[in-house]
């Protein structure tokens, strides 16, 4: 073997080893891009492959019941009308987890629309014929998380730790934050597993 033959095979696995090196670098990018594509489609056989959903409920009713207690706050209050609403915001968890941990929910998520905590609150549904009125009650009667934001929010992404990668979403610089939570299935593979309603 040739001293140019050692040289070019020695620049083909360089190059091999840093574009796997990048693809793997890349991958939480690529994750995230096909579940956000394939939330906002609807399309539920793509979405299970992106999102882990017991992990994700798990998330979702820790979040929302964190929520509702800190809007309550009923270990400050001794207040009955207090404890009314921690009971009423309990009953709240479990549809609206139920409704969040769906391709909806998940479409919602990453288009900056989290989950707010409301009673009887559902995240858009795509061809739902419910359009939200300027009040944000859809035609059915049912509340939506919010209104759709007039611009996307700004969003940040990067890795939290070799095997986590966080989205973070904010609609203004003053407004509230929240991230949602990728963890790494195998080399390459990605699923969403939580939200932080906190940012």
């Amino acid at each position: 073997m040739t001293r140019t033959t050692r040289s070019v095979i020695t620049t083909l696995v360089v190059l091999i080893l840093v574009a796997a090196l990048g693809f793997i670098y890349a991958s939480p990018y690529i994750a995230l891009n096909r579940v956000k594509r394939a939330a906002d489609a609807r399309d539920a056989q793509t979405v299970n492959e992106y999102v882990d959903f017991p992990a994700l409920r798990a998330s979702l009713k820790e979040q929302i019941a964190a929520l509702l207690t800190r809007r309550v706050d009923i270990q400050k209050s001794g207040n009955p009308l207090a404890i009314i609403g921690a009971m009423i915001g309990a009953a709240v968890v479990g549809p609206l987890v139920d409704s969040y941990a769906t391709p909806d929910g998940v479409a919602a998520i990453l288009n900056g629309i989290p989950p707010r905590g409301t009673p009887g609150e559902h995240p858009p549904q795509a061809g739902d014929g419910s359009p939200a009125s300027p009040s944000g009650v859809p035609a059915s009667g049912a509340t939506t998380a919010q209104e759709a934001p007039k611009q996307p929010p700004m969003t940040t992404a990067g890795y939290r730790s070799l095997n986590t990668f966080v989205v973070t979403y904010r609609h203004g610089a003053g407004d509230a934050r929240y991230s949602a939570i990728f963890h790494r299935d195998g080399l390459v593979s990605w699923k969403l597993v939580a939200v932080d309603l906190n940012g």
